[in-house]
Order: C-alpha cells, then sequence, then structure tokens
C-alpha cells in the first residue's frame, strides 16, 4: 500500500481504533473481533515508561501483519522521536500517530514514506502541524474539548483533515463527521476491558459494525 493508499484508506473507512498495553494473544483475538465487526484502521501504541516498548511493537506489528495479510491498515500511535518512526516503519506501519506535534517526528515519517497524524490542541498547534506537512491532524482531547471547541476550531481552520480523539462515542463520532471531521480515533468503546475480560468479543464486533454503519453515512 503506497502512502497516497493509506491516506485513501483512513478517508474512506473514517475509523482508526486505538490500542494501548494490549499485546500477543489478547491483541490478535481483540483485532479479529473487530475487524469481523468491519474496522480496516487499526493502531497500537508506544508505552514510553517501558523500555523494551519499540521490541513490543515490533513484534506485535508483525504478529498482526502474519494474520490478516493487508487486511487491516496498521499504524502506531504514541511515537515522541524519530527514532520510533523509523522501529515502527520498519514493523509495517503505514501511518504514525503522536499525542503531539513534533515537527522532527513528522519530518522523518513523511521520509519514511508514511501517513503523518500528529496530536495538536490550539490553533496555533494545528497549523503549524499542518504547515510542517502532516496528513491529518489529531485533535486531542476532542472529547475533553467538547463538540462546541471542535466546531469552533473547525470553522476557520477546515483545510486540514481532523482525526478526534479521546472518549468516542456513537453519538459523538457522528456530530464530529456532521462537522466535517475525517474521522475519529476510538479506543474505550471498541477495546472495552470489562468485556474482553468476560471473552464478549461479539459485543465488540456489534459495536464495530454500529461505528462502521454510521461511517458510512458521510
Amino acid at each position: 500500500m503506497t502512502r497516497q493508499e493509506t491516506i485513501q484508506t483512513i478517508e474512506k473507512e473514517k475509523i482508526v481504533v486505538i490500542t494501548r498495553n494490549i499485546y500477543d494473544e489478547d491483541l490478535l483475538k481483540l483485532a479479529q473481533a473487530l475487524y469481523e465487526g468491519g474496522i480496516r484502521c487499526f493502531e497500537i501504541t508506544y508505552d514510553p515508561a517501558d523500555p523494551n516498548t519499540m521490541t513490543k511493537i515490533s513484534e506485535n506489528m508483525k504478529m498482526l501483519e502474519d494474520h490478516f495479510h493487508g487486511g487491516l491498515t496498521l499504524g502506531v500511535g504514541t511515537v515522541l522521536n524519530p527514532e520510533q518512526v523509523i522501529n515502527a516503519k520498519n514493523a509495517g506501519a503505514k501511518f504514525i500517530v503522536s499525542p503531539n506535534f513534533k515537527k522532527e517526528v513528522v519530518e522523518e515519517t513523511l521520509k519514511q514514506g508514511l501517513v503523518s497524524m500528529p496530536g495538536a490542541m490550539t490553533p496555533t498547534e494545528v497549523l503549524a502541524a499542518d504547515e510542517a506537512g502532516a496528513d491529518f491532524i489529531k485533535l486531542f482531547p476532542a472529547g475533553t474539548l467538547g463538540i462546541k471547541y471542535c466546531k469552533d476550531i473547525y470553522a476557520p481552520i477546515h483545510h486540514v483533515k481532523y482525526i478526534a480523539t479521546v472518549s468516542v462515542t456513537e453519538e459523538t463520532f457522528e456530530e464530529y463527521l456532521k462537522i466535517g471531521f475525517a474521522g475519529a480515533g476510538i479506543s474505550s468503546r471498541l477495546i472495552d476491558k470489562k468485556l474482553r475480560e468476560e471473552g464478549n468479543y461479539q459485543e465488540l464486533t456489534n459495536r464495530a459494525k454500529r461505528f462502521v454503519e454510521i461511517a458510512k453515512k458521510y
């Protein structure tokens, strides 16, 4: 998949599932359940507190790639430095997500032929990331800032492609799409720890289907 094809996939799917501290068999079960629900863009994140995080991400990315054979467009999140970009690229990542905007990370992402999705909150950060060449802007934390904030920032700065993140529900997902956002990064509703502990992956599949149906309307 080329960089442009990855951009088109994210724009088409409108949903990026975000997983954190889920690995190995648990990650594979989750990914399979969400894939069955129609999810096609999947992000696993570095853990800045874990000294072995780059190795873990590499191993788990390769596990997912071997299982889905390109059926999932895979990305890596919480990318904080250029070294992590290169590690993600070598592991098969197609897009790079950060909680913040760091010019060196965006530049390395583009240099590696990957799609760039840095985090930004303020108009200054959004425009700086856009000017650095970011493909999407992860508005973080959109769920905390609220729908009104999202509308207010979109009104004058609507030439960029926004991905809303934090506490995205079926209802707020539709609100973001109505505003004009390109999509959302969804975590809690689709990686629900309680459901996973119960082995209730069918409910996660069902939730994924509901989000996918909403995305298809826009």
